[in-house]
């Protein structure tokens, strides 16, 4: 490699490599940033909020009666051995809560709840099912949350009005308990072998089976026992699974052996739906596909030749609800659990914990299991399954996915549009009273009723901003007609007082004190049951009683548009006088701001240039008095890709003199002080694919959503992001916004190692083809360096490589029809994977190449001085004994090994790769092609030092014209090298240099022979971990799949070991008269790589390196036919190829 230009070139991009990376892992290693507050605990706040789950465990094991499993007929005789060993290996358990030691079997007599298996993950525990067990007792046995007066979510497919249909209401008290049993898989490691997922999915449907048949065989004993059987058997098993229990749990829905409608509903924690997080293993990959296309195919209605339906869809009766960690969860992204594409949204919901009720937190991988605000509410929602009436889940699964939505999703739209844009959103209240809702919206109940009809002390508000300070028992009367002009015709309310107990809104036509003197054509009507309710956070502790506090954070967010407020002229926020009703003691502090305000007064757009500035400069907003409440930043590159860091600073209150010195007033003024008067600022964002986050008390905080932009399959909406800012209109805020460079590297690798995984595979075929069209046209061969450095020059070789592929994606995706994903976006970040991908490759280049340059350097010095010292009298004794065990390799088996290494090695790599582990067998072929970089580069370096030598006395003879000398120099040096040709003269330095070059050019082809096997036994490690976990525990045989793409990797490192066997061309194939080459096959090769990477499927690589080798085997073997004929038919010869 020649030039500054392309030294420059390499040094930046292993800069940039290296500075991503470490960005990365310092972002990913370092604690998140918490908010500390001092009513929070350390270890809630050390895991995002999330408060540990308590528990009593009890672990009962159930045991596998011979006929507890029903296989069909036909396939008892393929499935019994392997049945036993499933059950053998695995276990089932039932969890019992509490401290009190019981009689297992008289336990098992008595189940008479609803069923759930729970399936661990990845390397997890079947005991992980005790904090959703123990929950699920406590809330039985307390009953059903406090019903809040909110306003709820509700389900529809086409997101219309509530039908009954889809009506869903919360039972007053919870009907049956729930049996949790859990199956024990061994802690293995799921998610890197798909052979262990097949094992597992068999192990469940089993184990369904046998839950089934336990309830059948508990209720034949107590009636034999004469006790009560008046419940009903249950009919089927509630699946919840987590990380990729939760895949597992789905592939034995679809599995052949599993009986009909015994699964209806599926809950699944932070799985991967998609595809695998470690998309590396082919059989992983193919397993998935199969699964997943099992699923479509499910849900297809099946219709007549006339159009008529056949039957239901096979999975129609099946719900699926997917829960996701958010932003903490570094292992399971978001993307990868969504159900598009898999299950349609009539059969699914997909929600992330950050916009659940009574959640609204993000949380790691594994906090998911045992975070208490989580489990609690997952709890409630799977007792609200239960039909009060059968004792078991309701029938209909519209009813079921009902249930689920006003249970766990937020009552927050998930699309800024829907929340500003309102217009008499349908809304669904807990409870039921007498008076019926109108126009949509409900009134409060009657129950909670503080006052008869009227308020005393009315106040009557003339601008567009009213504030409740104080629950003082008073109405506050806007005019919507004065304060909604100027385009204010929308009007927003925070607060932190409940909804109904502690405020009420209604809509008037006319101003009066009492409904009844309003006529009933032009009734009042009553809109509380449209506020929702968001997180609120650390509320401020009173000091002493009547003392003044801060400002709490609000707890509720209500907004009105003009559809709503059509046809009325007075809106009042009616506020209840101390003490409420309920007899509970009021809030330390009350606080109340709406505002009627235009949406496009408080717009902000943050541009891509000025998002990339931001990284040197901060972006800043000044907000004066009477701002906007609400602000709306528009972010056009989605946080979940560039987070931003979002200060606000209080620069004023309104307050002049706060009556202190000088030198203490500004600091005071600014904090204290303004923290009685202004709420703290509240951030809610919304994302296409994570959907709701909320950051209460934002003052400083990195704002990242887990979305998933610039990927081929990607929407047009996940390119940006939408952040809503409540902030008070009393003060002044000066807001920075600053792109985290640590937070970027960090999502970079995160969202895109896929992608980089298949592009760094494409850029050593690419790599492999530079050096096989320099070999086709008679040039020197190029060392792996300098050809992927010459695939980065600018403009030709940069665009074949980087450019056309991107290009053919997004054809193909237009030509199926698919999702066109965000072309700036998309094609910014694939290049920039591109650019990672080559510094990644260079990084592996340099280091392999560096540690074989000091193995072979100090093999060459070892063996030079080995030589010299080997004519030595006291080295008689040891050339006997090399002699005497030389004599061992005379035996013929010994010689036919020692004749043809390369053959050996490929046939035990077979054997390890189709009778022990891929892993192992690619091992072989990657120190072999190690073991010939070595020999080359110590032959090169051996003959560099023996020419350099040769030189010097050469140049010593010639001047003292000693011929004697000169020709004893010559004898004791003709054996200094046997790697060295004897046909040349080696006193010539161009014949040393000669073989110097061949070696070189063996060494650069091999190495890059290395670095691809190298690659490919690397994607095979995770599974190798897994099989070293199995050892000992009746493994199977490696899947065929596997093995077949891994036998193709050695044949091409096989029939390749050569230069002149590896580029061969073929005739029959002529593109304009020329004849095209392996050259061309590396191209195709690279570019199904490079597709593979867009894709994220990068084990789609191994169908790329299998198509390789078996081209390869081909072509070896045509020319050794043609040969043996006599038959030129390739073309293999270069001119300056020398033989060694």
């Amino acid at each position: 490699m020649e030039g500054k230009r392309a030294k420059c070139r390499i040094a930046t991009l292993l800069f940039l490599t290296i500075y991503i990376t470490i960005s990365a892992l310092y972002s990913l290693i370092k604690p998140p940033h918490e908010s500390s507050s001092s009513d929070s605990s350390s270890s809630s706040s050390s895991h995002g909020g999330c408060i540990m789950t308590y528990m009593y465990p009890t672990y009962i094991p159930i045991s596998f009666s011979p006929s507890s499993i029903t296989i069909p007929q036909t396939l008892l005789t393929t499935n019994n051995a392997s049945s036993s060993v499933l059950k053998a290996k695995y276990k089932l358990f039932l969890y019992h809560e509490g401290w009190r030691k019981i009689d297992f079997d008289e336990h098992l007599k008595k189940i008479n709840g609803v069923p759930l298996l729970f399936v661990p993950g990845n390397g997890g525990s079947y005991k992980q099912v005790r904090s959703l067990a123990a929950e699920s007792d406590r809330a039985f046995q307390g009953g059903p949350l406090e019903q809040k007066f909110y306003r709820e979510a509700s389900f529809t497919p086409d997101g219309g009005g509530d039908t009954d249909e889809y009506s869903f209401k919360v039972p007053n008290q919870y009907s049956r308990r729930l049996d949790w049993f859990a199956v024990d898989l061994e802690d293995e490691h799921s998610a890197m072998d798909g052979q262990i997922l097949e094992e597992q999915t068999e192990y469940v449907v089993y184990a369904i089976h046998r839950i089934l048949d336990l309830y059948k065989e508990s209720r034949d004993v107590r009636s034999k026992e004469g006790a009560e059987t008046t419940t009903s058997l249950p009919r089927s098993v509630i699946l919840v699974g987590h990380s990729m229990g939760g895949f597992v749990a789905r592939a034995a829905i679809v599995h052949p052996h599993l009986r009909q409608a015994v699964v209806e509903t599926v809950l699944t924690l932070s799985s991967p739906h998609q595809s695998p997080p470690l998309a590396l293993q082919p059989s992983l990959g193919q397993y998935y596909y199969l699964v997943n296309q099992e699923w479509r195919k499910g849900y297809e209605v099946e219709l007549t030749h006339t159009g008529h339906q056949l039957s239901d869809p096979k999975l129609s009766h099946i719900v699926v609800v997917s829960i996701s960690g958010g932003i903490r969860d570094y292992q399971v992204r978001s993307k990868l659990e969504s159900l598009d594409g898999i299950v349609p949204a009539s059969h699914r919901l997909v929600i992330g914990s950050t916009g659940m009720r009574n959640v609204w937190l993000s949380m790691e991988h594994q906090t998911i299991l045992w975070c208490n605000q989580l489990v609690v509410q997952v709890s409630h929602t799977l007792l609200s399954l239960v039909n009060p009436e059968s004792g078991q889940p309701f029938p209909s699964s519209k009813k079921r996915l009902a249930a689920f939505t006003q249970m766990l999703r937020s009552e927050i739209p998930l699309s800024f549009d829907s929340q500003v844009k309102s217009s008499k959103i349908s809304t669904q209240v807990p409870f039921k009273d007498e008076n019926d809702a109108a126009d949509g919206f409900s009134p409060c109940p009657r129950s909670v009723y503080w006052s008869k009809d009227g308020l005393e002390r009315d106040l009557y508000i003339e601008g567009t901003t009213v504030t409740v300070l104080a629950m003082d028992g008073r109405r506050r009367w806007l005019d919507i007609q004065k304060s909604g002009s100027d385009g204010k015709n929308y009007f927003i309310f925070v607060t932190n007082l409940a909804p109904c107990s502690g405020v009420r809104i209604h809509l008037w036509p006319e101003k009066s004190k009492m409904t009844s003197d309003i006529s009933p054509s032009n009734r009042v009507l009553e809109v509380t049951s449209k506020m929702v309710e968001i997180p609120a956070g650390p509320v401020p502790m009173q000091m002493e009683p009547g003392s003044q506090t801060e400002q709490p954070p609000p707890s509720a967010v209500f907004q009105l548009g003009p559809n709503d407020m059509q046809g009325f002229r007075f809106l009042t926020i009616s506020v209840a006088p101390r003490p409420t009703v309920s007899g509970r003691p009021p809030p330390a502090a009350s606080m109340a701001v709406g505002q009627f305000y235009n949406p496009e007064d408080g717009k902000r757009n943050f541009s891509p240039g000025s998002l990339l500035s931001s990284i040197y400069a901060q972006q800043e907003i000044l907000l004066k008095e009477d701002h906007p409440l609400v602000l709306n930043l528009s972010f056009s590159i989605s946080l979940g890709l560039l987070p931003v860091t979002v200060s606000l600073r209080t620069t004023g209150c309104g307050i002049k003199r706060s009556g202190l010195p000088v030198e203490e007033a500004g600091d005071v003024e600014h904090s204290r002080l303004c923290k009685l008067r202004c709420f703290p600022p509240v951030a809610i964002a919304w994302d296409s694919t994570s959907g709701l986050h909320i950051i209460p008390n934002l003052h400083s905080e990195t704002i990242v959503v887990d979305s998933s932009p610039a990927f081929s399959d990607s929407t047009q909406e996940s390119d940006q992001t939408t952040v809503l800012l409540l902030v008070d209109p009393h003060c002044s805020f000066k807001i920075d916004a600053a792109v985290s460079v640590t937070a970027f590297a960090g999502r970079f690798l995160l969202l895109y190692f896929s992608k980089i995984i298949g592009f760094s595979i494409a850029v050593i075929f690419f790599a492999l083809m530079r050096q096989a069209r320099a070999w086709e046209l008679d040039l020197p061969l190029p060392s792996l360096l300098a050809s992927v450095e010459m695939n980065l020059r600018m403009p030709l070789s940069f665009l074949l490589f980087a450019v056309v592929p991107i290009a053919v994606s997004l054809f193909s995706s237009m030509l199926t029809s698919q999702p066109f994903p965000p072309l700036i976006s998309f094609f910014s970040i694939s290049i920039l994977c591109y650019g990672f991908a080559n510094g990644l490759v260079i990084i592996l280049i340099l280091a392999s190449h560096s540690i074989i340059y000091v193995a072979a350097n100090v093999h060459a010095f070892i063996k030079i001085r080995w030589q010299v010292m080997e004519e030595s009298f006291q080295f008689t004794f040891y050339h006997r004994f090399l002699n005497r065990f030389s004599s061992l390799f005379s035996f013929q088996a010994v010689r036919m090994v020692q004749g043809n290494p390369a053959v050996t090695a490929s046939l035990i790599s077979i054997m390890l790769v189709c009778f022990v582990h891929p892993a192992l067998g690619l091992l072989i072929p990657l120190l072999s092609h190690a073991l010939c970089c070595h020999t080359a580069l110590c032959s090169y370096l051996t003959a560099s030092i023996r020419s350099h030598a040769r030189e010097k006395k050469f140049f010593d003879s010639k001047t003292k014209v000693d011929e004697r000398s000169e020709q004893s120099n010559f004898r004791s040096n003709s054996g200094f090298d046997p790697l060295l040709p004897l046909e040349e003269n080696p006193n010539s330095p161009n014949s040393s240099r000669s073989y110097g070059d061949t070696q070189i050019e063996t060494f650069n082809h091999r190495h890059g022979l290395l670095i691809l096997n190298l690659l490919a036994a690397l994607m095979f490690v995770p599974s190798l971990v897994a099989w070293f976990q199995r050892i000992g525990v009746g493994q199977r045989l490696p899947w065929f799949l596997d093995s077949a793409l891994c036998v193709g990797v050695i044949l091409h490192g096989l029939c390749g070991s050569k230069p002149e066997y590896n580029f061969l061309s073929f005739p029959f194939l002529r593109i304009q008269g020329q004849q095209v080459g392996l050259s061309f096959v590396y191209l195709l090769s690279g570019y199904y790589c490079y597709l593979s990477g867009l894709a994220l499927a990068p084990y789609r690589a191994f169908y790329a390196m299998a198509f390789v080798g078996v081209i390869s085997t081909a072509s070896r073997i045509l020319e050794r036919k043609y040969r043996e004929k006599g038959e030129a038919y390739f073309s293999a010869s270069r001119k300056h190829f020398h033989r060694h």
